[in-house]
């Protein structure tokens, strides 16, 4: 008799070993980053300025995980993303901007002009590889323009967090706290979305390529998306350049509106997304398998808290679990149906959209049996 076959365990030992080798690359890139700060402004600096740098963290990601309510990308590449702008994108652009602006002016160095066009090219591309693996590697969880809003962001972020750290250790090493001060004041306080700002172009790019049914256009999107984010970039160093006597109008006339377009495309964003999921999921109304009160419920943010809060009544944590699973699978579900939409109706689709639908099922007659008409009777509404 012969014995059973064994697994195959190959997937399972390359996938470690690739968790392994992007830890140790990202480890090596931010260790060489807080190395290079170190002996540039030295270790008391370093600690201060990694310290200050932690608000640009605490004020930036919220807003992109915020951007994420809706369909929630998975955590590792969330992670990833973040993680990428630290501690790769930001070694690698201060080794190529180094070797760049000695190639161009051996004398002058960084002060000299071309330095300022330089930076843009360089640090947008290595910003906007990260989130360009994620979506060649796991393009099925990139959904739209959101998603690659979110991951450009959450890298930019991560990027602008160890940059501020150099900035903020070099003007604590050379004047003191007035130069912590004005620093902060400037590049933390005033400008925290200035790299997100930048970068989200390049992810405007990649989350039309991951849904483009047109190939010519998964190449031009993420390529004008990228050309977008180094004219930004670009416009705004030439500007702080040339604002040296007069930082104050151009925080006026360039950083606010800037802020102020990039607060509006998120917010378009985000709504953008409310009315994807609330048109797809429409169409498994006449189907039975959701009622018209439950899709107005997954595609608003504000009754997507009042029915965990309402789960939360009447069946406690458990409860709450089952309710943010069914509000999950059910964005998941809208995206899917999307693809299906735009012409991908491979296997892998078709199995995925079955999947959802049967998770949908199941949790939807669970909550039914424990009463959720009792959620539906409180906001006003009939279930259908």
């Amino acid at each position: 008799m012969l014995p059973p076959p064994r697994p195959d365990r190959r997937p399972t030992l390359r996938r470690w070993l690739l968790v392994a080798l992007t830890t140790i690359a990202f480890t090596l890139g931010g260790l060489s980053m807080l190395v290079l700060i170190d002996n540039q402004s030295g270790l008391v600096a370093t600690v201060v300025g990694f310290v200050l740098s932690l608000v640009v963290i605490g004020v930036v990601v919220p807003v992109f995980l915020w951007l994420d309510r809706f369909e929630r990308e998975p955590t590792w590449m969330l992670v990833f993303a973040l993680l990428w702008g630290a501690c790769i994108a930001t070694f690698s652009a201060s080794v190529l901007n180094n070797l760049g602006t000695v190639l161009l002016d051996p004398v002058h160095g960084a002060n000299d002009p071309p330095a300022v066009w330089l930076a843009p090219v360089i640090e947008e591309t290595m910003k906007g590889l990260g989130p360009l693996l994620l979506l060649i590697f796991r393009r099925r969880e990139i959904d739209g323009v959101l998603d690659g809003i979110v991951y450009a962001g959450l890298a930019a972020a991560g990027f602008a967090a160890v940059e501020d750290i150099v900035y903020l250790a070099a003007g604590y090493a050379n004047a003191g706290d007035q130069g912590l001060f004005s620093t902060f004041l400037v590049r933390v306080v005033m400008s925290p979305f200035a790299h997100p700002m930048f970068t989200v172009c390049t992810g405007i790019g990649l989350g039309i390529a991951a849904t483009s049914p047109h190939r010519w256009q998964r190449v031009t999107a993420p390529l004008t998306g990228w050309c977008c984010a180094v004219a930004l970039h670009c416009l705004w160093n030439v500007g702080a350049v040339l604002s040296d006597d007069g930082w104050l109008m151009f925080y006026l006339l360039l950083q606010l509106p800037l802020f102020v377009a990039f607060l509006t495309l998120i917010v378009l964003a985000h709504r953008h997304e409310a009315k994807l999921i609330s048109r797809k999921l429409g169409g498994y109304v006449s189907a039975g398998t959701l009622s018209t009160p439950e899709v107005v419920m997954l595609s608003s943010i504000k009754e997507r808290r009042y029915a965990l809060a309402w789960a939360e009544r009447h069946g406690g944590a458990e409860a709450v679990a089952e309710m943010r699973e069914l509000q999950d699978a059910a964005s998941e579900l809208a995206m899917v149906r999307a693809r299906l939409d735009r012409g991908d109706s491979g296997p892998q689709t078709v199995h995925a959209e079955q999947h959802l639908l049967e998770i949908v099922r199941q949790l939807r007659v669970r909550f039914l049996d424990s009463a959720l008409y009792r959620y539906y009777d409180d906001r006003k509404m009939t279930i259908g």
